[in-house]
């Protein structure tokens, strides 16, 4: 069953607790939540038989997370703060896709983070194209086209992922939780806003160490963004794990956490 936390800026927020021990906190990118996800669940379930603690909750506007008005990074990053102070803090950070820079400017901006895992963090353009890019799924989603945003958000996804999407069954779902992804699109232009090393200088000491992650058989570009993430913070690592489309395999992503939620948190257990 559900738990709840309601946040600093008055959002419910609905998760799942599993486990002691070290905490993680998954953080998803656009789209997903917990009924529609059943890779995390069972990563979660399987990093807390390992011996942590594990949070998977529903991103605001999804899910068992409903929300109204403008639900922005701002909104998140009080999320974060909510689960990170359920579990006692300080927590790792578990981010998918984009929500590798929600997790990212998280630990940039004074939340208790211990650690960053980031599996296929997608890269953002330093010409401006991003902020274009998101700035014509927002006027699509202001204009209450939700269908056009979802299509602009996703434009640089195969296109058979959207096909895909609008033949579901539960497409109507997917179109509902298109507004709780402007707080993905404020993450990704904020990821593109300044070279990588100023944007992420405040972790270049390693205090926080930063794992990136990708799948064996992903897209090559996942290896550029890897290779960019380390370049600006040499003290990170990236490991190549088994995966694909996007997503990992849920027993070797559950040991790859273990190992490093054990000992990104041990400085704070000493």
């Amino acid at each position: 069953m559900s738990e709840l936390v309601t946040t600093a800026m008055g959002d419910t927020v609905a998760y799942d607790l599993r486990g002691s021990g070290p905490a993680v906190v998954f953080v998803a990118g656009a789209g997903p939540h917990r009924a529609v996800d059943p890779w995390t669940t069972e990563t979660a379930e399987r990093a807390a038989a390992a011996g942590l603690t594990t949070v998977v909750y529903d991103r605001l506007g999804r899910g068992e997370s409903p929300a109204e008005g403008r639900i922005g990074l701002d909104r998140e990053l009080a999320v974060l703060t909510g689960l990170i102070e359920r579990v006692g803090g300080p927590a790792v950070l578990c981010g998918h896709s984009s929500g590798c820079w929600i997790s990212a400017y998280a630990a940039t901006h004074g939340l208790r983070v211990a650690g960053l895992m980031l599996w296929e963090a997608p890269l953002g353009a330093p010409d401006g194209s991003t902020a274009d890019w998101i700035g014509d799924y927002e006027r699509l989603m202001d204009a209450d086209d939700l269908d056009g945003a979802l299509a602009a958000y996703m434009r640089y996804m195969p296109p058979e992922w959207l096909e895909g999407a609008r033949r579901s069954p539960n497409y109507a779902e997917t179109l509902a939780g298109v507004p709780s992804m402007r707080a993905d699109g404020e993450a990704m232009v904020w990821s593109a806003s300044a070279p990588m090393a100023e944007l992420l200088a405040s972790l270049a000491d390693g205090v926080v160490p930063i794992e990136v992650t990708y799948g064996e058989q992903t897209y090559p570009e996942m290896h550029v963004s890897a290779d960019a993430i380390c370049a600006a913070v040499p003290s990170a690592v990236q490991r190549s794990l088994p995966g694909a489309n996007h997503m990992w395999v849920p027993e070797a992503m559950a040991a790859e956490l273990a190992t490093f939620v054990q000992a990104a948190m041990a400085p704070a257990r000493a």
